[in-house]
């Protein structure tokens, strides 16, 4: 398992450097793929091989994708300043590698500022994104320093007057259309647009700052049209401030949501194009985003072992060490659609017609029947011992996870590598 560690006098790439330094990532083992002979699937083979004996999942980070996230953000969004949504996935190496490339970060809770801050992150890169907080937890956020939160409910003001008088207020607004997003936030946050003029001038009376809007058009599916009209129900937000005789806003969050590839780019079109048409001549507008499952989703790679089977016919039924009570669980809260690729690493297959394949069922670990990752797939013959790797696996899985009759995904382990064909092509990244 060839792997680098900071420190060794190696000829990689210099635009690696930062990252190899950075908190969560200095000091841990980070593997080539380029030096492996099947990229991915060749590196989670040399683990296997070195560790036959394990009985536990494990993740794998290639840190050189979320370089290359980062950079083509950096070319779409220009203007729009990445603050990483924790929740989505609080991994110390992906937190620490963003941060090194220049992210903030929106956190929901006072574990997730702690997180953060424990990187070195300095607490002005931090946003208390939560409209709805425990007083504990905003008295915390004032005790660090962490001064920007969201607010869309007069209760909200009262708690944030009592418990962080000095803190600065986005207000959370619902966009006017419905996104057909598959997780609808607006169902539970965001005020109504008849709301904003009581809920600012609320603001105003117990002596708060509100500096700017936020929205969050809903995660995964949805219309990237929707961004129109949020953003010009935002720049009314501002109208509304201004008349109301408020100090000018100067900050608008267009929130999450976001997924990598050609969803992006087109979520960038409408991004950019509604910005330009209700900000373009506004001055001293800081616009930021909220992703989450874009940095997160296509970098890490879930590896699982075949720990059960049962033959009835032609149909294969396989057991796998994680499933819906632990990473997998993206399929039931995520409506995620899971793909996987078979290891054959059983002795059992020499000789065996590899073309052949079979209707399968893939169930977790657990003794819950709803525990079922995958039906009616078509999967090759698999022995116990063999692997079944999941792509695409960062975004609300390992964060989302639970111990649930004893298998801990928390104690599942992450390994480091990067794509070095990715990170060779940027050596002036930095």
């Amino acid at each position: 398992m060839p792997s680098i560690i900071v420190g060794d006098d190696k000829p990689y790439s210099l635009s690696l450097n930062p990252i190899l330094s950075a908190s969560g990532v200095k000091g841990k083992p980070v593997a080539s793929l380029c030096q492996e002979s099947d990229g991915i699937l060749g590196y989670i083979q040399s683990v296997i091989h070195e560790k036959p004996e394990t009985e536990s999942p494990f993740m794998v980070l290639d840190l050189g994708v979320v370089m290359d996230l980062m950079d083509h953000w950096s070319r779409m969004l220009p203007t729009v300043q990445p603050f990483y949504a924790v929740k989505c996935n609080p991994n110390p190496s992906l937190l620490g590698t963003l941060a090194a490339l220049g992210s903030s970060f929106d956190c929901a809770s006072k574990a997730e500022i702690e997180a953060v801050l424990t990187l070195g992150v300095s607490s002005d890169r931090i946003i208390y994104a939560n409209p709805c907080k425990s007083a504990s937890h905003i008295t915390y956020a004032a005790s660090v320093g962490v001064n920007i939160t969201t607010f869309d409910s007069k209760e909200e003001v009262k708690k944030i007057r009592k418990w962080h008088p000095n803190c600065q207020l986005l207000l959370r607004i619902k966009p006017p259309q419905d996104s057909g997003a598959r997780n609808s936030l607006g169902l539970k946050y965001g005020a109504l647009l008849e709301e904003v003029p009581v809920l600012l001038q609320a603001a105003h009376d117990a002596g708060l700052t509100v500096i700017g809007v936020s929205f969050h058009i809903g995660s995964g599916g949805a219309d990237a049209k929707a961004y129109h009209g949020a953003i010009a129900a935002a720049k009314g937000v501002l109208e509304t401030a201004s008349k109301l005789g408020m100090p000018k806003m100067h900050v608008l969050d267009i929130g999450g949501g976001f997924s990598s590839g050609t969803e992006f780019d087109a979520a960038a079109i409408h991004v950019n194009d509604a910005l330009e048409a209700n900000f373009g001549n506004e001055e001293g507008i800081t616009v930021i985003g909220e992703p989450g499952r874009y940095f997160a989703e296509t970098a890490f790679t879930l590896a699982t072992k075949v720990i059960g089977k049962r033959v009835r016919g032609e149909l294969r039924e396989y057991w796998i060490n994680d499933g819906i009570y632990g990473c997998l669980n993206c399929i039931m809260f995520d409506f995620a659609r899971v793909t996987c690729t078979p290891l054959r690493c059983s002795s059992k297959h020499d000789g065996e017609n590899e073309s052949k394949t079979y209707s399968s069922t893939v169930f977790g670990p657990t003794c819950d029947s709803l525990d079922t990752v995958l039906r009616d797939h078509q999967l090759m013959e698999l022995e116990l011992e063999d692997w079944l790797v999941f792509p695409k696996m960062g975004a609300y899985t390992i964060s989302s996870g639970t111990n649930f009759n004893g298998f801990s995904t928390s104690a599942i382990p992450t390994y480091l590598t990067y794509s070095a064909t990715v990170v060779q092509e940027k050596t002036n990244m930095f």
